[in-house]
């Protein structure tokens, strides 16, 4: 074995019988080029593992390598050594003799396994061929190298020559080296070379469609400066086709004054403009807006408030309110348009609506409907969660990418001056560094400012006065107070049971048969069936839950069907659980019998109406007050209220005056998950107060709701309907009201009112006689000797007792 310097090497490695000019740079190395120089001029040279390492240790260095013969060397301006190396034969490092200051290392000379047959001289044929077309297809290769290749008589030694000149990786390089047997050597060549022709291809023919592409636009540049030259020589202007049909376009738009001067100046811009201008695309588009937004004023037919009021019917059950502040506000805009013709000026301007309620009541479907029954177009834009005022007043053009905002987008996506214009969820609205969005919608939504409204993008004004603005939220507390100003507000209070029986009946199960391919022959849906899904399946105000699980029954059905194991189907409701699994809803239903201490009371929830029990347990105690039931603060109030209006008058509930220290009171409301809050609940919180420290019941069919003061007065409170609804259907006979809701009556289905008793109050005490069972007509307590108690019936009071 003999001894040589070693130089580790990241990627340059030479081959036997080849030769390279490479560059060594680091210390170690140029020290080992200097000392073989003075010797034999033979060093080895073995790859790196790892190419970034800066001074590799004898680890991470390859165990095969060559050994070469130094040519020539060159000194490098900066230290390093550029040298001419021969390769001369493959050998393997079997010792690390020195480590310092260079490497030096024992090696024995390995040889190739030769075998010479066709085989082998048809892959060198393949490979010379392979290479030949790589050259022609743009690969440079060193021309001695080339010279060397076609001129090689041993197929080893143009293995070695074709390595040198193919883009390989290290690792790809490494192995070719390391490979001894020739044959295999040859086979990684042909595929290396194959690869190498692919990638040579697809870069020629990128190549090739960006050169097309350049001669095109040079040749149609040349032909257009031809046809401008021809079109002068005759006496002709040198507008192209473009710009006449930007000036047709201009015409026809029958924009304002200003307008058509604002883009007639914007066209001259464009015809100096080169085509390889950039801006010239940013003025195409800007004039592409101009002309496609609809200028002229709309015609539009009178409105037919007979017709419209079909419409509303026939597309939303019930909102009998609605609807008719809706035909009212259609009427107002007939008759100004009326108006208009005779030539009076624009008077009144319309305000904005805002439909108010909670999710699924319809607020966007009524939107949609009002379009029909105007026979305009209708545009929606939500507006929740947009936090950048662009959005709604567009982008500048200064911008890369500007367009205009979200109203001017819907006014040409509509195609009409006038449509129906919804802006969905403003409740939503954010702001952040960007801007306030709400505060760009001032002007939009002001009718004594909207007839010039100015979008950043257009730089001119647009008439929004005829478009019918309408705003939906499902509540007004996140809406700024000035926005808030501008528009008018409609509440849209959830369903009864009713109402959303008759709209499951009416459209939600005729829609689910379509949309589920189902014959409404086949199957249908018992009455008893959709009461119950409303009752025990849903809790909410609006109907999409309810459609869901309509849905969910069909979608069931279906697979029956399909699956042959039924033709025809009336779903009832001891089907239910089948197809929808345990019923998710308690039903409240009013107590078995009298009890001491228990009232009732009603409460008003976004999905309607619901009862509520108020229990209170008497307990020998240092007079504490115990709440539980997740109350509110407003309730826990009125408990306060209650208790202190009981002790100021301890005498006439026949109590004695230290009552209240020897005991405490814990009142409770049931379903403690739930908060509860709210000032209606005083009659009955009071009611079970009394009743506990009495020891007299409380009638179970007797309700009540209403707000107290600490004189005992009754207050009006809201909700009235929703809770009749559910004092109803929870059959309680007797509803206690205060008695300013008297003229909320109006509100309840007659099929309600017909049913229930109401007993109108101003103070607790009329309230204490109608809810109390007492034992017997001459039991009583001292506070009601002198105080009637008013009731709607005559018959009331012999039913209450």
């Amino acid at each position: 074995m003999n001894k040589y310097p070693l130089i580790p090497v990241r990627d340059g490695i030479v081959f036997p019988n080849t030769e390279n000019v490479l560059t060594f740079g680091r210390e170690k190395s140029v020290t080992a080029i200097n000392n073989a120089l003075g010797t034999d001029k033979s060093v080895v040279l073995a790859m790196q593992k790892n190419p970034t390492h800066d001074d590799p240790s004898k680890d991470e260095l390859h165990t095969i390598g060559v050994r070469a013969e130094i040519k020539n060397i060159v000194q490098g301006e900066k230290g390093e050594v550029n040298a001419l190396v021969r390769g001369i034969e493959k050998v393997e490092i079997k010792n690390y003799v020195e480590e310092d200051p260079y490497f030096i290392v024992e090696v024995e000379t390995l040889s190739d396994i030769i075998v010479d047959d066709e085989e082998v001289q048809a892959m060198v044929k393949h490979v010379a061929s392979q290479i030949k077309k790589a050259i022609n297809l743009g690969k440079t290769i060193d021309f001695i190298f080339l010279m060397n290749i076609l001129n090689v008589a041993s197929p080893e030694d143009f293995s070695n020559q074709v390595a040198m000149v193919l883009d390989l990786r290290e690792h790809e390089r490494q192995g070719l080296l390391e490979e001894t047997n020739l044959k295999d050597r040859l086979k990684k060549l042909v595929d290396y070379t194959n690869r190498e022709i692919k990638i040579l291809e697809i870069e020629h023919n990128i190549s090739s469609k960006t050169q097309k592409k350049f001669e095109e636009g040079m040749r149609e540049t040349l032909l257009r400066e031809k046809m401008k030259t021809i079109e002068e020589e005759l006496g002709g202007k040198s507008e192209d086709k473009e710009i006449n049909e930007y000036r047709d376009k201009i015409k026809k738009a029958k924009m304002p004054k200003d307008v058509e001067e604002k883009a007639i100046k914007e066209l001259k811009r464009l015809m100096k403009m080169s085509q390889f201008n950039p801006e010239s695309s940013y003025v195409r588009t800007y004039l592409d807006w101009l002309v496609e937004l609809p200028w002229a004023q709309p015609a539009g037919a009178n409105i037919d408030l007979e017709a419209a009021q079909k419409i509303l019917d026939a597309d939303h059950y019930g909102l009998k309110k609605i609807k008719e502040r809706i035909l009212e506000y259609l009427a107002v805009i007939e008759l100004k348009k009326r108006s208009e013709k005779k030539g009076s000026k624009k008077g009144y301007q319309p305000t904005i609506l805002c439909f108010a309620g909670p999710p699924g009541v319809g607020k966007t479907s009524l939107g949609k409907s009002i379009a029909r029954a105007l026979g305009r177009k209708f545009v929606k834009v939500s507006l929740g969660g947009i936090r950048d005022e662009a959005e709604i007043r567009g982008h500048r053009r200064t911008y890369v990418g500007a367009m205009p905002g979200r109203i001017i987008q819907g006014i040409k996506e509509s195609g009409s001056k006038n449509p129906v214009f919804m802006l969905d969820e403003i409740d939503k609205i954010g702001r952040d560094y960007r801007g306030d969005p709400s505060s760009s919608l001032l002007e939009t939504l002001d009718p004594e400012q909207n007839n010039a409204f100015s979008d950043h993008y257009l730089e001119v004004p647009f008439d929004l006065s005829d478009v019918f603005f309408i705003t939906t939220a499902n509540m007004l507390d996140t809406i700024p107070e000035a926005l808030l100003d501008r528009l008018e507000v409609i509440n849209f209070p959830g369903y009864t049971e009713d109402e959303k029986f008759n709209i499951a009946r009416e459209y939600l199960v005729r829609k689910q048969l379509e949309a589920h391919s189902l014959n409404p022959a086949d199957i249908t849906v018992d009455s008893e069936a959709l009461k119950i899904m409303i009752r025990r399946y849903t809790r909410e105000a609006g109907v999409r839950e309810l459609e869901r699980q309509v849905a969910a029954v069909f979608r069931k059905l279906a697979r029956e069907i399909v699956e042959k194991k039924i033709e025809k189907k009336n779903v009832k409701s001891e089907d239910l659980q089948k197809y929808l699994g345990p019923l998710k809803y308690q039903a409240q239903m009013i107590e078995e019998n009298d009890a001491i201490g228990i009232s009732t009371g009603l409460a008003w929830t976004q999905a309607g109406g619901d009862i509520l029990f108020i229990e209170v347990a008497i307990m020998p105690g240092k007079g504490g007050l115990t709440l539980t039931g997740h109350l509110g603060d407003v309730m826990k109030e009125s408990c306060q209220a209650a208790l202190s209006y009981i002790r100021s008058r301890f005498d006439m509930f026949g109590l004695t005056k230290d009552f209240f220290n020897k005991i405490d009171i814990h009142v409770h409301v049931p379903e403690g998950a739930v908060p509860k809050d709210g000032p209606s609940a005083g009659t009955s919180i009071t009611t079970a107060i009394v009743s506990a420290l009495t020891k007299i019941p409380v009638r179970r069919h007797v309700a009540m709701t209403g707000e107290i003061t600490l004189r005992g007065r009754v207050l009006e409170i809201g909700g009235v309907k929703e809770k009749v609804i559910a004092a109803h259907r929870a059959e309680i006979k007797t509803v206690i009201l205060p008695r300013d809701n008297k003229k909320d009556l109006e509100d309840i289905p007659e099929y309600v009112l017909k049913d229930l008793n109401f007993v109108f109050v101003d103070h607790l005490d009329e309230v204490l006689k109608a809810a109390l069972a007492f034992p017997s007509k001459k039991t009583t307590l001292p506070i009601f000797s002198s105080r009637p108690h008013a009731i709607l019936k005559k018959k009331d009071e012999e039913k209450l007792n």
